[in-house]
């Protein structure tokens, strides 16, 4: 029997293993940011609401280290973050928001229900600054250094369990 005959066999073969390989991974749901470690890039974005400030990319470049919420009023896991992104305000920590494709009276009713512990929330209509940064989601969060250079990305909702883990890496990036 010719050995041109095996060859579709193996290919088969290598193809399947490949597959089954595949599957056996754990999936990742996740798309991490390649902009972690990169600066932010230059954006100027108008106020969500009446009454807040917009977000500039200078912002983040005072000296002091920041986290970048990007979130949005129609996101429920944004709700179930909201008493963690208190106690992080109320533990000291910086917040600046990014409200994604939303309306002012939207946003404005959101952080009346659910509480407002931004310093600065900009208007992302087009999720223009989102993509920039590499966010893949609502609601995602990031650690800005007093530089301007995100250094921490966290992907989700934060729990109870994630407060401490962002408090240190607000630390580090001082």
């Amino acid at each position: 029997m010719s050995w041109r005959l095996w060859v579709p066999l193996f290919a088969f073969a290598a193809f399947v293993g490949l597959a089954a390989y595949q599957l056996t991974q754990p999936k990742d749901d996740f798309v991490q940011s390649g902009m972690v470690g990169q600066p932010l890039p230059y954006f100027d974005l108008p106020p969500a609401m009446d009454g807040v400030e917009g977000v500039k990319s200078g912002t983040f470049a005072d000296g002091e280290p920041r986290l970048l919420n990007i979130w949005a009023s129609w996101c429920l896991p944004c709700i179930a973050e909201a008493p963690q992104l208190e106690s992080l305000e109320q533990q000291g920590a910086k917040i600046v928001g990014i409200a994604i494709r939303d309306r002012p009276e939207d946003v404005a009713g959101f952080l009346a229900q659910h509480g407002n512990p931004y310093t600065h929330i900009g208007r992302d209509d087009l999720s223009e600054v989102q993509l920039a940064i590499g966010s893949s989601g609502v609601p995602e969060t990031f650690v800005i250094d007093g530089q301007g250079v995100i250094r921490y990305q966290h992907i989700g909702d934060i729990r109870a369990r994630d407060v401490p883990i962002l408090l240190d890496e607000l630390e580090k990036a001082r």
